[in-house]
């Protein structure tokens, strides 16, 4: 099967008056058609930035320092700015994490879905555009009215749909949600995502979910990608990093969840994540581990495939290898 997101050394850094912070740093992943990826991490750990760096919306200061972002046969980092423009929604799709941000609330809903898609040069007439926006709507189970409301006429929830239509207007291969729950309720939130996954089985696209929520993790994907200071930790399937995980950090942070057998006690990860700025030497995570060896001090450890499919980046697999 050809993957559907082949992502190579991908490199992000911001330049500020205090130095330079190395946002992503070497990230590689590959996705395949279908398949649906969570990515957690710390706050600041670089999930957002990695999915602005896919959609090529990284602003100064920050810059795309290297790396490919592969999609079917296209790599989006050679793309110029035009032809980058028009893979947005065609071939990957942002769904932002505030949709009540992210939306015109002077214009209708139909508007800003067809300007969508007339950016991208269709061929379609104004009839079949129309129809094909509240087509997307229905899909996500909104209804035709919707077309002609405003964003302040929608609840939170609506909203955030609203975004998912947009986002597959044009049957992108790859949508990237960045936590498109975060601000509605749990039961909202639920529809949301049933919502993205049936979108999902009809396009077979690939997704890429960003958020805290490990419940909702456990629920909704196939995979988990663990980050910390703009690198993979640990990739795995989600059964194998809820019941053994194998990263230091992905065991503390799979440790610090709240479990019925120890209900009231709550268990955190010592100490508190680097500034970019300021990176440690070595392995990145080195002061918080408790599983720290002497090289970790010293050598960033390789991201390498430590079981069939799963991934890891640290000196300990090394030693046992």
């Amino acid at each position: 099967m050809e993957p559907a997101l082949k992502i190579n050394n991908l490199q992000v850094s911001y330049y500020t008056d205090a130095g330079r912070a190395r946002a992503l740093d070497g990230v590689n992943l590959t996705l395949n058609p279908g398949e649906k990826l969570g990515l957690v991490g710390e706050s600041g750990s670089g999930k957002s930035t990695m999915a602005l760096a896919m959609m090529r919306m990284i602003k100064p200061p920050g810059r795309i320092e290297g790396g490919e972002v592969i999609i079917g046969d296209v790599n989006l980092t050679t793309l110029s700015e035009e032809d980058m423009l028009k893979a947005r929604l065609s071939r990957i799709a942002y769904i932002p994490q505030g949709a009540m941000n992210s939306l015109n609330p002077v214009t209708r809903i139909g508007a800003q879905m067809v300007d969508a898609i007339k950016a991208h040069d269709t061929g379609m007439s104004k009839k079949e555009i129309i129809e094909k926006s509240m087509e997307s709507l229905e899909s996500v189970d909104l209804k035709r009215e919707v077309f002609k409301m405003y964003p302040h006429e929608l609840s939170g929830g609506m909203k955030q749909r609203v975004c998912i239509a947009i986002g597959i207007l044009l049957e992108p291969q790859v949508i990237v949600a960045d936590e498109p729950t975060s601000a509605l309720d749990v039961i909202t939130q639920r529809q949301v995502m049933e919502t993205i996954d049936k979108v999902q089985d009809k396009l077979g696209a690939a997704i890429i979910l960003i958020g805290h929520d490990m419940g909702l993790m456990a629920q909704f994907v196939d995979r988990v990608a663990v980050m910390y200071t703009g690198r993979l930790m640990e990739v795995s399937s989600v059964k194998d990093m809820f019941t053994r995980p194998k990263h230091p950090y992905a065991v503390d942070l799979i440790h610090s969840l709240p479990n019925l057998e120890n209900k009231g006690v709550f268990k955190g990860i010592p100490g508190v994540a680097p500034a970019l700025l300021r990176l440690p030497s070595g392995c990145s995570f080195h002061p918080r581990c408790s599983q720290a060896i002497e090289i970790c001090q010293k050598d960033t450890p390789p991201y390498q495939e430590i079981e069939d499919n799963r991934f890891a980046a640290c000196h300990l697999f090394q030693e046992k290898a």
